[in-house]
């Protein structure tokens, strides 16, 4: 087996082990803590997908699976709409907007399916012009992973994260994390600017710094440059944040402030360090009552 090959295989087990555990994962109720869990209902949509170039089973193929949980009913019910579109949109794109959750997810499927189908020409050429067909084939698996899960689900506070894991035929996959708060008394999301005061940034990325120094079990910020990390100095605030009772927790993607090797960065901030930063009357300011 070929260093790709070996490569796509290795995705794929990796790809089945996370499907397998998206249906744990759809949580209803969100993390347990304290206070008033919220007056919302979810369902899902689920897509198990995969095509061949040309229709042909010995050609290379796309695999697409979708766990896709959605809010049914909510509490005012007059958010429901708008708290169903930002699921929508978070997990399928910007363009798939003003559909409803069963109508999104044709959609996107059909387009993923349309857009692959439509390098058969590109793979009917590589095939003409190339003498290792393997290897072609093997840049023509492709891989793409959505779902979606519930964090924290109390105190009209709802944290969720949709998670983007695919291959599409070059040295190794991708895999993205994107966090959201959503206020449930205005069905919108709460970003930094409505919970920080002005001028909170360069504060907020020292603590951020000062938490991945240690993690990482250096003693300077400069020595995260020494393992990998990009310039500590792009270390900054991203809007890529969960809120629950505790704290906020930070996620940066790969390549978002480090290489590939080094993966992902969760860094999580309790309300005690940040609470001189915070607005008194932010939509978490009620989760702080007790920290």
């Amino acid at each position: 087996m070929n260093t790709k090959s070996y490569i796509f295989s290795s995705f794929i087990l990796l790809f089945i082990g996370l499907a397998g555990l998206t249906g744990c994962q759809n949580k209803t109720t969100g993390k347990t803590g304290q206070g008033r869990i919220n007056d919302i209902k979810f369902d899902s949509l689920q897509v198990d997908k995969e095509s061949y170039l040309f229709n042909n089973t010995n050609n290379p193929y796309c695999h697409l699976q979708i766990n896709f949980l959605y809010p049914v009913s909510t509490n005012p019910p007059a958010i429901l709409d708008a708290v169903s579109q930002h699921f929508i949109i978070t997990t399928f794109g910007e363009q798939i907007t003003g559909l409803s959750p069963q109508e999104a997810v044709e959609r996107f499927t059909k387009e993923y399916l349309d857009e692959y189908h439509g390098m058969e020409e590109y793979f009917q050429e590589d095939l003409q012009h190339n003498d290792d067909p393997e290897a072609i084939g093997n840049w023509y698996n492709y891989v793409e992973l959505r779902y979606n899960e519930i964090y924290y689900n109390r105190n009209n506070i709802l944290s969720y994260s949709t998670y983007r894991e695919g291959f599409t035929g070059g040295a190794h996959g991708f895999h993205l994390l994107h966090n959201y708060v959503l206020d449930l008394t205005t069905g919108q999301q709460v970003r930094e600017s409505d919970i920080f005061i002005e001028g909170y940034e360069g504060e907020l990325a020292e603590i951020l710094v000062k938490h991945i120094t240690k993690e990482n079990g250096v003693s300077r910020p400069e020595e995260l440059e020494e393992l990998g990390y990009f310039s500590i100095d792009e270390i900054y605030p991203n809007n890529n944040f969960l809120a629950d009772e505790e704290g906020l927790i930070y996620n940066f993607n790969e390549y978002e402030i480090a290489p590939y090797s080094v993966g992902s960065t969760n860094v999580q901030i309790s309300y005690p360090e940040i609470r001189h930063l915070l607005k008194p009357d932010s939509p978490v300011s009620k989760l702080t009552i007790d920290n």
